[in-house]
């Protein structure tokens, strides 16, 4: 499972809005998963908690 990345600024500081890009970005590809049947059971999901 990937993990989420902001867009770095010149600055090295992330705004708010980078971060609601984030989150609506993730927010998409989980309902885009679940509309296409691609998700995991709790225990496919445990185990990779448990793999970290």
């Amino acid at each position: 499972m990937a993990t989420a990345t902001a867009t770095n600024k010149t600055e090295n500081a992330y705004t708010i809005d980078d971060a609601m890009n984030v989150l609506f970005g993730k927010l998409d590809e989980a309902i885009d998963d679940m509309e296409n049947g691609r998700v995991q059971t709790i225990e496919e999901a445990w185990e990779e908690i448990d793999g970290i």
